[in-house]
């Protein structure tokens, strides 16, 4: 029952592995390419998400609820669809970069809907693209291109918040004891384990808050937490 689990839990990897098998069968060379090709994105994915979780932490920290909800949330209607806009075009980075800070952005009250926007501004109109887009295909063909694909997205934008809701969207969160620990967040560096080994554990390479039934010390609970790089524990009396 264990093994049909952990076949399930990584279900993705393993239809992955049977693609890389395959193609290494049938035509080796492809297989060989797409394994080099693999190897970069994922050294590209090492350099650049750490720095994203801490940059998204940060933010996360930084910037209260009130304020997401207020300029991305349900209620900003226009508002809201242009700061989104804005805030994908602007976007440096691959569109992986985007996933950490979406999570961020809807658990603080952004919307399915700007969160769509976001995400699609980032992959396909961000002003460094498009300045390349004008260099190689001319202004004319840009113009056109970003003003219906601006409208695409803000149709399908539309169209996904009304299937999508928010308790579909995943958030890898543990409460536990008033503690909250953000596993998105969490980069493995075993900080909280050391310092606080009877409240918080390792499983595999994320840490976990372990069931307890003692007296926190806020102390050490409190520079545990500060210790934490990119500040996924937070505690609420």
């Amino acid at each position: 029952m264990k093994i049909l689990k952990k076949a399930k839990d990584n279900i993705f990897l393993i239809v992955v592995a049977a693609a890389y098998i395959l193609m290494f069968l049938i035509k080796p060379t492809m297989g060989v390419t797409s394994m080099k090709n693999s190897a970069y994105y994922i050294k590209e994915m090492l350099m650049i998400m750490p720095v994203i979780f801490v940059l998204t932490a940060l933010l996360d920290t930084w910037i209260a609820k009130e304020k997401i909800t207020k300029y991305l949330g349900k209620e900003s209607k226009v508002n809201g669809i242009i700061l989104s806009f804005v805030l994908g075009s602007i976007s440096a980075g691959p569109i992986y970069a985007a996933f950490p800070m979406c999570v961020m952005l809807h658990k603080k009250g952004a919307s399915v809907r700007n969160l769509v926007i976001i995400l699609s501004s980032w992959a396909v109109i961000k002003v460094p693209m498009l300045l390349n887009e004008v260099k190689f295909l001319g202004m004319k063909f840009m113009a056109i291109r970003w003003v219906l694909t601006v409208i695409a997205i803000v149709v399908f934008s539309w169209v996904t918040a009304k299937i999508v809701k928010d308790e579909d969207i995943v958030q890898k969160e543990e409460k536990t004891n008033g503690l909250t620990l953000n596993k998105e967040f969490c980069m493995g560096c075993t900080m909280c384990s050391r310092n606080y080994p009877e409240i918080f554990g390792m499983q595999g390479k994320k840490a976990y808050v372990k069931s307890f039934d003692f007296e926190i010390d806020r102390e050490r609970l409190s520079q545990t937490i500060m210790a934490c790089p990119v500040q996924a524990i937070h505690y609420n009396e």
